[in-house]
């Protein structure tokens, strides 16, 4: 009996009759590559570039870029791109000195398709957006995005695998109003023309009608395609009540032959940025529990500017939201960074470096930065002085025109006594010395941004 029990028993198992199985997890496919780099090329370069970038192609010859597993490190980390009109910019295909090398990358700016309407428009001695025929997906630009930013190594893990999960990709979204928030506020501003081959820079004030502080979760915005920038701002405490502008009532910067119109730029001296976007569509939300409080009985300056380079007249519009949420849900109120360095001497016919430093009497967490200056500036530079980051290179902009917007995840903190320096590069080619103006052709030195204290 014992043995026909034991050969029945080895029957069942062999059959899996009632018994459990266990089931092998997946396999990771990433699971064979040891370094950030390794899975750049696996799973991107080999996958949606090789077929145009390996040797002898067309494609390769051309733009003298060959993304080879044997040679594409080498070809991209500090090699000046082939492009013309990207050499004469400054561009480097991938720098490796961070977050500086993010926006002054060819590569970053060929696969960035988020910023297409920029880049054909600003750039279009640059071609085409990459790869060809196709996108990569937002997982692949953000794994590289991060790879750029660490310093591009080409061993070590320094970028979390888990991001390449994300496999949806960009969609341009056509212009459409945007649903009113449940809780909030909806600005809209236009329709509006804009002849042919102008600029046409706009603001119209808005009241909340708040009769109690609201409190500013996140915000969105939709504009019609050939927008330059919408900015939200407020006031600073100290304009005089008669520079208040009437509500609902748009003052161009521009009047019908060209030339500033004073009265708003009187105004844009008291501007302090709350919100903004180059983007035709975005949605932002700030950190968890943190909110920007707005006084009651407050108003928004609207600020759209629109650049029409082709010969026909284009349509303007812009919605925008901010979406509330009450007072005790916030755990940190948010509060607007606006460091003005007004003392501005650039000799002419010099390139000029000038350096300002802020302190802070308080710890600040700082989780936005952008910066603000005119046509001379070529670079603009954010240090932190202080605790674990001291020294750090926290922002860098090259373009005075389109500043990043840099969203700090996770945040910036800046101790009690510490703070931020600014360093900002000047060519004045001019036969006049420069100093601090609200024209384009004069200069600034600014940084805006947002924080909360502990």
């Amino acid at each position: 009996m014992k043995v026909k029990s034991s050969v029945i028993c080895l029957i069942a198992l062999l059959l899996s009759v009632g018994c459990d199985r266990t089931e092998e997890p997946p396999k990771d496919p990433l699971a064979s590559y040891t370094s950030t780099y390794e899975i750049i090329q696996g799973e991107i370069w080999d996958a949606s570039c090789l077929s145009c970038h390996s040797p002898g192609t067309t494609f390769a010859k051309q733009s003298d870029l060959i993304l080879s597993a044997e040679e594409s490190y080498e070809q991209l980390i500090n090699r000046t791109p082939n492009n013309a009109a990207a050499k004469a910019d400054g561009l480097q295909l991938v720098g490796d000195k961070g977050i500086e090398s993010l926006y002054k990358s060819f590569l970053w700016e060929k696969i960035n398709i988020h910023d297409q309407e920029h880049f054909y428009q600003d750039h279009p001695q640059y071609g085409s957006l990459m790869p060809l025929g196709g996108v990569l997906t937002n997982g692949e630009l953000e794994f590289i995005r991060q790879w750029i930013i660490n310093g591009a190594p080409k061993d070590g893990e320094i970028v979390d695998r888990s991001i390449l999960e994300d496999t949806t990709t960009f969609e341009v979204l056509p212009f459409e109003p945007l649903a009113v928030p449940a809780e909030g506020i909806q600005f809209h501003l236009g329709p509006f023309d804009v002849p042919a081959n102008t600029d046409r820079e706009m603001f119209s004030y808005k009241l909340l009608n708040n009769p109690d502080p609201i409190f500013i979760k996140e915000v969105e915005f939709s504009m019609r395609p050939g927008s330059h920038h919408f900015i939200l701002y407020n006031y600073t405490n100290n304009i005089p009540e008669l520079f208040v502008p009437k509500s609902d009532y748009i003052r161009d910067v521009y009047d019908a032959k060209g030339e500033y119109v004073i009265s708003t730029l009187l105004v844009m001296a008291y501007h302090q940025f709350v919100t903004g976007t180059q983007w035709p569509r975005m949605r932002y939300a700030f950190p968890e529990g943190v909110a920007l409080k707005v006084p009651a009985n407050s108003g928004f300056d609207m600020n759209s500017h629109y650049a029409n380079k082709t010969n026909e007249a284009v349509v303007g519009e812009v919605y925008a939201n901010i979406y509330t949420t009450k007072e005790e849900e916030v755990a940190h109120v948010a509060e607007i960074l606006n460091l003005n360095n007004d003392n501005i001497n650039i000799p002419a016919k010099t390139k000029t470096s000038l350096t300002k430093e802020f302190r802070f009497d308080e710890e600040r967490t700082i989780f936005q930065l952008w910066s603000h200056a005119h046509s001379h500036m070529t670079e603009f530079r954010v240090y932190a002085i202080g605790g674990e980051n001291d020294g750090k290179l926290v922002y860098i902009s090259y373009d005075w025109e389109h500043p990043p917007i840099l969203q700090l995840d996770p945040p910036l903190v800046i101790p009690a006594k510490g703070g931020l320096k600014l360093v900002t590069t000047y060519d004045n080619q001019e036969n006049r010395s420069l100093h601090f103006g609200l024209r384009s052709t004069d200069e600034m030195m600014i940084l805006f941004g947002a924080y909360y204290k502990e």
